[in-house]
C-alpha cells in the first residue's frame, strides 16, 4: 500500500530494518529502555529526563533514521 501510495505521489519511501529499536530509543540523548517493548508502557522517562509518548518518540526516531539514510541533516 506505502509503494503503491509513494508511486502515486511521485515520493520516495525508505524502509528502515525491522528490528530498529525506534519506540526503545530516546530521540533526546539516544539512550536505549529495554522496558518500553512491554506494549502496556505508552509514556516513559529517559535517564537524560525527557518524557515520552512511544509513538511520538518512535516517529521521531524514524524521522531521524530516515534523514539518514538520505545525508539529510
Amino acid at each position: 500500500m506505502l509503494e503503491y501510495k509513494s508511486k502515486w505521489y511521485d515520493c520516495t519511501l525508505h524502509k528502515v530494518d525491522r528490528f530498529f529499536a525506534s519506540s526503545q530509543t530516546c530521540s533526546k540523548c539516544g539512550a536505549k529502555n529495554p522496558k518500553v517493548k512491554d506494549l502496556s508502557v505508552h509514556t516513559w522517562t529517559c535517564s537524560c529526563g525527557a518524557t515520552w509518548n512511544r509513538d511520538e518518540n518512535a516517529s521521531l526516531n524514524l524521522l531521524k533514521q530516515g534523514k539518514l539514510e538520505l545525508g539529510i541533516r
